[in-house]
């Protein structure tokens, strides 16, 4: 379980820290339960974060740079290297599966615990890759129509398929559904859900160069007394800025609370998970529209 004591963050009060035995806390224990629960319904494949394709990219280039040393030496060192990576990547992609470290899940397990929500209404998940926050959320909350939406392809191994798959054998797929979207530019009305959430998703935007807009962009489609929960890279600086100053701007937007956590220094996080392009800079937005 994660140790509250490490769970800092800013507020519209300014920097704060959360203790346990706070009502969080006891949120957040109540969707661990809910995640124990969770697991014995059905067979779920969620993938990996780390997708095999990104493991094979340096282990092929290595095997490259050692066919051509015979000819320059000094390549034997970026084989050297492009090994150390991609047997980094997959270590990283055994902390991240269940079999592993189950990182994927417990880092899930946060944006739940700060969600406020009784779970009657609409609630819709931005990026949801397999459907792992999508179908988790129907699990959890069986009053609650859900809707996930991503572009999918790419270098991920994620489909609207496996979504849909991952929904039946869940047994909620009456109660979610999965589209193709941008989260850029979302296809729904403003203020159409309850609740909105994403996992980890926001920095990858590519369409959006400023990714506060992909945040903007999230809120605009939340009902007003709605609430939220966004996990991503918001303590990296050179993405978001200040924590300080991206609470303020969320603020600005007319959201009436926003709170901003770091969420990157959890003890079931391994050290050598914690680096900036893994989970080393992970923050949890979440408040009430």
């Amino acid at each position: 379980m994660m140790d509250r004591r490490h769970s800092q963050g800013y507020s519209d009060a300014g920097f704060t820290d959360e203790a346990e035995g706070s009502p969080a806390a006891s949120q957040f224990s109540q969707a661990m339960e809910g995640s124990s629960m969770s697991d014995t319904r059905g067979t779920v494949d969620y993938g990996n974060w780390v997708p095999w394709k990104l493991v094979y990219i340096p282990a092929i280039l290595a095997i490259v740079f050692m066919g051509f040393s015979l000819w320059w030496r000094p390549l034997l060192l970026g084989a050297f290297l492009c090994i150390l990576a991609s047997g980094y990547l997959i270590y990283a992609r055994r902390q991240f599966s269940p079999e592993g470290g189950n990182l994927q899940a417990r880092l899930r397990d946060i944006v739940f615990a700060h969600l406020a929500w009784n779970g009657d209404g609409t609630l819709l998940d931005i990026g949801c890759g397999n459907g792992a926050l999508a179908v988790e959320a129907a699990r959890r909350y069986p009053h609650a129509q859900v809707t996930g939406i991503d572009c999918w392809g790419g270098k991920w191994e994620y489909s609207i398929e496996r979504c849909q798959s991952n929904a039946l054998n869940a047994s909620v797929a009456e109660r979610t559904r999965f589209q193709k979207a941008s989260a850029a530019r979302l296809p729904f009305p403003d203020e159409t859900f309850d609740v909105v959430v994403s996992n980890m998703v926001f920095h990858e935007v590519q369409e959006a160069r400023d990714k506060r807009t992909v945040i903007r962009e999230a809120l605009r489609v939340l009902k007003k007394g709605g609430v939220f929960s966004f996990q991503d890279l918001f303590v990296w600086k050179s993405l978001y800025g200040e924590p300080q100053d991206l609470v303020a701007a969320v603020r600005s937007w007319g959201i009436d609370e926003v709170n901003l956590i770091d969420t990157s220094r959890q003890s079931f996080v391994p050290r050598s998970m914690r680096l900036p392009f893994t989970v080393g800079d992970t923050g949890l937005l979440c408040g009430t529209k």
